[in-house]
């Protein structure tokens, strides 16, 4: 997607200051747009975040059959997939972001086949399919795999105990839309289980599946013949509270994130309380209070999958050692290619080294505004937040990547304070929805 001559202004930045709230997680709302393709009917589903990402999987939903409206201004999409005949999605929609393979389980229960191309997206390494793929046959999928297109078929979907290498997201929520209609009990060992896969298990219980968890890391998954269409309040993204919060940081502000949730996001917070800074929850867990140190000390972190520090919050609270006191030394564990955004910190004077998968972040004194490209959604948010404390003017291009990670992100860190726009942002708003063909609604 073109994005014309847009480009993000960020300006050294007082505190930030003030309350802010949460749209619905960009990881949870894609896969269980993908799941109302197991029903058919009209399902809604409510705080659902403008961003490309969304429009793009609305535009392949739509491609398939479904009648979609978005209210944008009320965030609520309502999907009426009564009229879903097909299971051919186009080369051209595939590529424009990497979840759209997760149309095929849905697709393989409701229709016995998909056909459909390997998905694009972002540039953070190989993130292969295999385990989809290597699964998805051991429940009678066949495959037949031409260049970069895919037609798969399943005469009967067969249950089955599988056991993933690695406790892959994608993997997991494929394998379990496919499960729900498969006879039988199909178990999934080392399952992940972040918060929006249990998000997308509590829509697939609302249609009426049988799903459980067992210890450790498994989901049972017992097959139903029909499914039924939905309402559903996305949970609350917890990768945009953390960007909030070290936005915060950085600026040695102090905010209040009203819907976030402190149990998912435990050891990231536990990493902000050792440099120093105050976090502190509201009842039962929900809300989070921030009060940033003017002292902050560096901090050493692993990235793991859930819960331990999520990978998605590697390269902005990365930004952030930059100013601290002290030595970071930052483990990628889960993409090879995210460190990408080291080179364009380095633009602004941050002090880092690459040894293999890790970096070595040594707090300089100052950073300084620079011209910079974000090359994935999260090292758009690492360059924002560097930017937000450097002297002068950053200019990031690159913007596809933060229009498909977040929802105007920049005016919700606008009004808390951030001296952040988007300039030009007129060409790129109004194309995704001119090229979709998507029905919005204003009010």
């Amino acid at each position: 997607m073109s994005n014309g001559n847009s480009y993000l202004e960020i300006k050294q930045s007082p505190e930030l200051s003030g309350d802010v709230s949460l749209y619905g997680a960009k990881n949870a709302v894609l896969v269980i747009m993908a799941s109302l393709l197991l029903t058919s009917g009209k399902s809604r589903l409510k705080n659902v975040p403008g961003s490309s990402d969304v429009l793009h999987m609305i535009k392949l939903l739509e491609s398939l059959g479904a009648v979609i409206v978005f209210d944008q201004l009320a965030h609520e999409l309502e999907v009426d997939t009564s009229s879903v005949s097909k299971w051919h999605v186009r080369q051209d929609i595939m590529k424009q972001m990497r979840a759209s393979i997760l149309v095929m389980g849905p697709l393989l229960a409701r229709f016995s086949r998909a056909d459909i191309a390997l998905p694009g997206g972002c540039v953070i390494g190989s993130r292969p399919i295999d385990l989809h793929l290597k699964n998805f046959e051991k429940m009678g999928v066949e495959i037949d795999r031409s260049g970069s297109f895919l037609k798969t078929h399943a005469s009967r979907l067969r249950a089955r105990d599988i056991i993933l290498d690695y406790p892959s997201v994608g993997a997991t929520e494929n394998l379990m839309m496919a499960a729900v209609c498969a006879s039988g009990i199909t178990r999934i060992v080392n399952a992940a289980l972040e918060p929006e896969v249990l998000d997308l298990i509590s829509v697939l219980r609302k249609m009426g599946a049988k799903i459980d968890l067992e210890v450790p890391a498994t989901i049972c998954v017992e097959g139903v013949d029909v499914l039924e269409p939905v309402e559903h309040a996305l949970v609350p993204d917890r990768l945009e509270a953390g960007t909030l919060l070290l936005a915060a940081a950085i600026t040695g502000g102090s905010i209040a994130i009203t819907n976030a949730k402190v149990d998912h996001l435990a050891v990231f917070l536990l990493k902000l309380e050792e440099m120093g800074h105050q976090v502190s929850s509201g009842p039962g867990g929900k809300g989070i209070q921030f009060k940033a140190t003017q002292s902050p000390q560096a901090v050493s972190f692993k990235t793991a999958p859930y819960p331990g520090f999520p990978t998605d919050l590697q390269a902005p609270m990365m930004a952030v050692q930059c100013l601290a006191q002290g030595r970071s030394v930052i483990d990628e564990t889960v993409f090879e290619n995210r460190l990408v955004h080291i080179r364009e910190l380095q633009k602004m004077g941050a002090q880092i080294s690459v040894e293999g998968s890790k970096a070595i972040v040594t707090g300089v004194e100052e950073l300084y505004g620079a011209n910079v490209i974000a090359s994935d959604i999260r090292a758009s948010c690492a360059l924002a937040i560097a930017g937000l404390a450097a002297k002068g003017t950053t200019t990031m291009t690159g913007i596809s990547h933060w229009r498909r990670g977040y929802d105007q992100l920049e005016k919700k860190m606008a009004s808390i304070g951030a001296s952040i726009k988007l300039i030009d942002s007129s060409i790129f708003a109004q194309q995704p929805l001119d090229q979709l063909n998507i029905s919005i609604k204003n009010s």
